[in-house]
This record gives C-alpha cells, sequence and structure tokens, in this order.
C-alpha cells in the first residue's frame, strides 16, 4: 500500500504515505495529492512510513507542489525518512520543498 490515509487537521488535509513509492504506484500517490488538493487547502505529506522513492515518486510530490503553488496552497513534507530525504537531497529538492519534523510539528509552523 502507498496511500495509507487522507485525513484533516486543523484545517489541513494530511496525507499519509507508506512503503515505496517507485514507477509501479507513484501513479496512486500522483491521484491521492491531486484529488486532496482540489479541496484548496494546505496539503501536509507524512513520509514517516516511505522506505523508499524514486524519479517517478519524486516527479509527483513535485507536481503536487505546483498545483498548490499555482492554487495558492502550501504543500509540505513530514518525517521524511532518512532514505527518502537522501534522494531529495541529491535532487537538490530538499530546498524546494517546506520539511518538517513531524505532523505536530508542521501544524505549528502553518497556525
Amino acid at each position: 500500500m502507498t496511500v495509507a490515509s487522507v485525513k484533516e487537521e486543523q484545517g489541513k488535509i494530511v496525507v499519509a504515505l507508506e512503503g515505496d513509492i517507485d514507477l509501479e504506484n507513484a501513479g496512486d500517490v500522483r491521484k491521492a495529492l491531486l484529488a486532496s488538493l482540489k479541496q484548496k487547502k494546505d496539503l501536509l505529506v507524512d513520509m514517516s512510513g516511505v522506505d523508499y522513492i524514486d524519479s517517478s515518486g519524486i516527479a509527483s510530490l513535485v507536481e503536487g507542489l505546483q498545483v498548490a503553488r499555482k492554487q495558492k496552497n502550501e504543500l509540505s513534507l513530514v518525517a521524511v525518512s532518512p532514505r527518502a530525504r537522501r534522494v531529495l537531497e541529491l535532487a537538490r529538492l530538499d530546498k524546494v520543498f517546506t520539511i518538517h519534523a513531524d505532523v505536530a510539528a508542521a501544524l505549528a509552523a502553518q497556525s
């Protein structure tokens, strides 16, 4: 499973991802992010359960970020695992995405 849950917390949508985000299931992640963004609310992507992410997974996150910015919403990453964070760093996307330590920190930062 890739999209573990989608819920609303303090007016933000929290999409929790888990497992591997690769070519096989990046489309599911993309659909979940874009569907959540249709609610026109800020989005937190909880990546604490993500073991691995490849370029197709990164592309889904970037597309979500572009849509969020276009509609004047935030898309932040939360609790990025060390392996996934390394991929983001290699692509220099750790400078593009706002990354929070956990959901509580993200909610506190955005209130």
